[in-house]
């Protein structure tokens, strides 16, 4: 029997796919728990649809991501930590502070999309990668300088 999977089943398939399966399966389980439907003619313009809308959807937002990626990459960041005796630094540059100074910089980025292994804690440039998108990743460069 083929069905259409609604949404994501694990070992199955993946949201709008056309799937074969055995009935009993299909009819005790995935149509009873709202995952399938059965791959009739107009469910199955209707996924295409559906496909087509994803398909859409998912090239915009890798277009926006490009654009952020421009700017993130034409942008360097200076930030300052205090310093001590020995240019011993306190404190740590963290995500945050990179979040923080991008917002001010007019960049929207979010605090899961910064890659920071640790914190940064000592003086020096970085490279920082910003992944934006499943196939866009940017790198931000930061130069982390005494206050």
């Amino acid at each position: 029997m083929e069905v259409i999977l609604l949404k994501d089943v694990d070992k199955l398939g993946t949201e709008g796919a056309v799937v074969r399966v055995r009935p009993g399966y299909a009819r005790n389980f995935l149509m009873p728990s709202g995952l399938a439907v059965p791959a009739t003619p107009q469910q199955l313009k209707a996924a295409e649809e559906i496909k087509r809308q994803r398909q859409r959807k998912t090239q915009r937002a890798q277009a926006e991501a490009e654009a952020v990626k421009q700017k993130i990459e034409h942008h360097s960041l200076t930030l300052k930590l205090t310093v001590g005796e020995d240019d011993k630094p306190f404190g740590s540059v963290t995500t945050h502070d990179l979040v923080d100074a991008l917002a001010k910089d007019g960049v929207p980025v979010e605090k899961h999309a910064i890659h920071l292994e640790e914190p940064i804690k000592t003086l020096g440039v970085y490279q920082v990668p910003v992944k934006l998108h499943a196939a866009v990743t940017a790198t931000l460069n930061v130069w982390v300088v005494k206050a």
